[in-house]
């Protein structure tokens, strides 16, 4: 059987998951691998661990008389560098990007290389520390300078995964661009402040094409070049969706997509959650951010305490329009300060205890959300577009949903069932179909 194979590296789980010709998965194989920690006793990946894991898996895969790989690619998390030696082995542990930086070593970055706001508007990049990943080399050069002159070649996490599969070195668009600080999208290219460090000789060069010919012995593959994992996700939406949309993709974050906006990026978008990302073949995507997952279990909990029911009550609420109309008190956040919409610290907190019931608090709960998000996505232009795609865990609720609907009238709302959607971008961007369209995955929602 001929397939695409890809890898797809999370956080939490790591998978392969093989295509058919159709895109149709005909194979997943998904396992959690433990942390480690680095130097400092600070949480990471083991990225020795992950190392092998990735190429057993892949020896398996090519040995496998069943399948006949035609293509392979990768997707993983951003925000997070692999670095080289001259023997191609890791020298430092796979840092997190929760890491926190000397305060120090920040005012040392901004004492030379100018005003930490003008600096995020060139680089699409609000200062979040070790998540803007040009400050992981930044930090390597001043504080651990033997180490730093070791690095031969720095490789974000998918590229790193490319490496294990194909001995292949590049960076890639939408690994740069994903609020990494190192990109200047007024001058696109590498930002000056990276240029003046040399950092820019660290990273392989990036490559136009969207895939190259890896020849393993006999076998000859059609190889991509790595997809950071959000940008990967946006791939099926672009190449099936003819019409400028908003793509919400759900989770611990809601990441608000919106390819057709062409506008620089402001302070007042900035200091609300708003940052450019690439695509894969470089053009600019502005997005915002809600962290409206977190948000969401933190209540949860604090509902199913009050009214002494099961954590996971939530999923058998259905829809009550009466609910909604009542009157309530104001929803207050616990877990948005420094980011989203209304990044101000909050001191008050709300009140579960206004609520007659579970289901009433939890309708409340979804409202409170979707009013924060709908701010978030005027945020990025999206009354000039005719369409929003809900993706992920929350296109399965209802409450949800609905009222992004009745919010948004002038638009087609759609919830979409992509739970491969990580996989599947990566599937087509390394293939590149002549079309591709959704078929039974999505569902037009009415308020």
């Amino acid at each position: 059987m001929k397939v695409t194979a890809v890898f797809d590296i999370g956080r939490t789980n790591k998978k392969y998951v093989l295509f058919d010709e159709k895109y149709q998965i005909i194979e997943e194989v998904t396992e959690s691998l433990p942390e480690t920690t680095d130097e400092d006793g600070f949480p990471t990946e083991n990225i020795e661990l992950l190392t092998q894991w990735v190429e057993e898996r892949w020896a398996d895969l090519k040995n496998n008389p069943k399948y006949h790989i035609q293509a392979v690619n990768a997707a993983a998390y951003g925000a997070s560098l692999v670095h080289l030696d001259a023997s191609n082995k890791p020298v430092t542990p796979l840092y997190s990007y929760l890491k926190p930086l000397p305060e120090a070593l920040l005012n040392q970055f901004y004492s030379t290389h100018g005003d930490p706001t003008r600096l995020a508007l060139q680089t699409g990049s609000p200062a979040m520390g070790m998540l803007n990943s040009g400050m992981q080399l930044y930090w390597l050069k001043h504080t651990k300078p033997d180490i730093y002159k070791k690095i031969v070649s720095s490789l974000h996490l998918p590229q790193y995964i490319l490496f294990l599969l194909t001995g292949r070195k590049a960076s890639d668009y939408t690994s740069i661009g994903c609020h990494t600080g190192l990109w200047s999208f007024e001058m696109w290219d590498y930002h000056e402040w990276v240029k003046q460090e040399g950092i820019q000789k660290k990273l392989p060069p990036v490559l136009a094409s969207s895939s190259f010919i890896y020849r393993d012995a006999e076998k000859t593959i059609q190889s991509g070049f790595g997809l950071h994992d959000s940008s990967s996700a946006l791939v099926p939406y672009r190449m099936a969706v003819k019409k400028p949309f908003v793509l919400l993709s759900t989770g611990t974050w809601c990441i608000n997509f919106n390819p057709f906006y062409s506008k620089p990026l402001t302070s007042h978008q900035l200091d609300r959650d708003c940052m450019n990302y690439l695509t894969p073949e470089g053009s600019g995507v502005t997005t915002s951010r809600l962290f409206m997952g977190r948000e969401h279990d933190f209540q949860v909990k604090r509902i199913a305490e009050y009214f002494k029911v099961e954590a996971d009550f939530y999923k058998k609420v259905a829809y009550n329009e009466t609910i909604l109309k009542a009157d309530t008190p104001p929803f207050y956040a616990a877990c948005m300060a420094g980011n989203g919409p209304f990044p101000e610290v909050n001191t008050k907190e709300w009140q579960i205890s206004a609520f007659a019931s579970p289901e009433a608090a939890y309708h409340h709960l979804i409202k409170g959300l979707t009013e924060m998000l709908k701010v978030s996505l005027h945020l990025i232009g999206v009354n000039d577009v005719h369409a929003i795609y809900i993706d992920g865990g929350f296109a399965k609720n209802e409450i949800f949903t609905r009222l992004i609907a009745g919010y948004f009238p002038d638009h087609k709302v759609y919830a979409t069932d992509l739970p491969y959607a990580t996989s599947l971008g990566a599937a087509l961007h390394v293939t590149r179909p002549q079309s591709f369209e959704f078929k039974s995955e999505i569902r037009e929602v009415v308020a």
